[in-house]
This record gives structure tokens, sequence and C-alpha cells, in this order.
């Protein structure tokens, strides 16, 4: 995994941590910040990067991308 991969699990790992929280935080989390964080690090992810991953966080399917970055992680892909 490189670092941009784990910056990135790190910060989906936040926002899904802040959105589990929603339904009873107050007030409320600022996602924002997290997903502009996102933004910031899919732009930084270099074109001949896995094509799956580049899929995901364009189309902003973060938990898809999260999900694909925890299993190469583990080793799996």
């Amino acid at each position: 995994m490189t670092q941009i991969e784990q910056e990135i699990l790190e910060a989906l790992t936040t926002l899904e941590e802040a959105t589990a929280r929603m339904g009873t935080a107050n007030p409320k989390p600022n996602l924002l910040p997290i997903f502009s964080r996102l933004d910031e690090l899919t732009a930084q992810v270099p074109r001949g990067a896995e094509p799956d991953l580049l899929h995901y966080l364009h189309r902003k399917s973060y938990q898809k991308a999260a999900a694909f970055l925890r299993e190469r992680k583990s080793g799996q892909l």
C-alpha cells in the first residue's frame, strides 16, 4: 500500500466514523473538511494507479474505495 493510499484509507475511516455518529451527535460532525481532504488526496493519486480505486474515488463511491483499500492492506489484492 502506498503512502497516498494509506492517507486515503485514513480519511475514509474518519468519514465512516463521523457518519456513524450523525444520528446521535449534537452538534452534528462537519463532513466538509473530510470531503475536501478526500478530493485533495484523490488529485494526488498517480494516473497509473489501480483503475478500480481511481474509479471509486472519482465517482465518490467511498464505501467501495474503503473496502478496496482494506483488502489491499490485508494482502488480498
